[in-house]
């Protein structure tokens, strides 16, 4: 069995002006991904490896989730679509991998691999951070298909913050 964790990138501060590669994550982004951090190991949901797009938005994403995890940063996750982020994961060696990216790629990538989509509102249009948990009956990643994940887990940072008071 092989776990995914698929999070999109926290939000981000569009006042800054510049290259999109290097926008950074606005004060909520920086709240959100430290309250995904806190619920991945609330829930036990410790990856083992970290597959991150190497945007500044992503990188300051996993930085803040404070999770100690082997990390590879890829300009190939930059805005990937769902072909790309598939041969990508392909390449994991992890049984719990996490990816941070961006939509619509992401959004795509989870609604292609569930055989049923969890029961959400926002799942369809994938929220800066949102996360899904996906379980899959394989023993390698070079053996994953559409249609074939189990949603264990979906969650938006919104949500969090309002159970936390934050």
């Amino acid at each position: 069995m092989k776990r995914l964790i698929l999070m999109r990138h926290a939000k981000s501060d569009w006042s800054t002006g510049g290259a999109d590669h290097q926008r950074p994550l606005n004060s909520r982004g920086r709240a959100s991904a430290k309250v995904l951090g806190d619920w991945l190991r609330a829930q036990a949901l410790m990856p083992d490896q970290a597959l991150c797009s190497s945007a500044t938005r992503t990188r300051e994403t996993l930085d803040l989730l404070e999770l100690d995890v082997e990390t590879r940063h890829e300009d190939r996750l930059y805005h990937a679509g769902p072909v790309a982020l598939q041969k990508f994961l392909s390449e994991a060696t992890g049984g719990t991998v996490l990816m941070v990216g961006h939509n619509p790629g992401i959004a795509a990538f989870a609604a292609e691999l569930m055989a049923e989509p969890p029961r959400h509102p926002r799942f369809a249009d994938y929220p800066t951070g949102a996360t899904l948990v996906a379980e899959f009956e394989i023993d390698d990643w070079s053996e994953l298909e559409a249609a074939t994940g189990t949603a264990t887990g979906f969650v938006i940072p919104r949500e969090l913050l309002e159970e936390s008071g934050a």
